[in-house]
């Protein structure tokens, strides 16, 4: 992943908190959130991943004109996962140092975290892996630290359809 920028938008926040179906008025309407604790629209919780779409290098990205590895397998014809691809996705951790304003602008740094092994019981080895993304406004002040832990199995597991 690419460190880039992130800006935040009051229209962003707005259709990211109908699209979760979350209705608080602190997320679209300034006369509500200037009377909130925070004092102006804020962002619910988890809207900072929609920052992904801002990196250049985001791999779950459609381009036009190229082959695009989405959902299903090989739905769309390309065969090779996209690089640090291949695991599942197991946990999202989001910190917050302060409210996510509208009119913020982050820059987004990622670096990798910790890792760990378990042996599971029907794919065998199974490796942790976990990413750090750090949020930062236009002063350097952390705003949003998330962690996200992907799993990768040591041998495809196996199913009733496929066994």
């Amino acid at each position: 992943m690419a460190d880039y920028r992130f800006p935040v938008e009051a229209g962003q926040i707005m259709l990211f908190a109908r699209a979760v179906g979350d209705p608080n008025p602190v997320y679209a309407d300034p006369e509500a959130a200037k009377d909130s604790d925070a004092g102006a629209i804020i962002a619910p919780p988890t809207f900072v991943q929609a920052g992904a779409q801002y990196d250049p290098d985001y791999p779950l990205r459609p381009r036009p004109g190229e082959p695009w590895f989405g959902s299903g397998r090989a739905a769309t014809g390309v065969d090779a996962r996209p690089a640090g691809g291949g695991g599942l996705h197991a946990e999202q951790h989001f910190e917050y140092h302060r409210p996510l304003r509208a009119g913020d602008v982050l820059a987004v740094t990622s670096r990798p975290g910790k890792t760990w092994e378990k042996t599971g019981r029907r794919g065998g080895r199974m490796v942790f892996v976990e990413t750090v993304i750090e949020y930062r406004d236009g002063a350097g002040e952390l705003v949003v630290t998330a962690r996200g832990v992907s799993v990768r199995p040591e041998r495809p597991v196996e199913t009733g359809e496929d066994a």
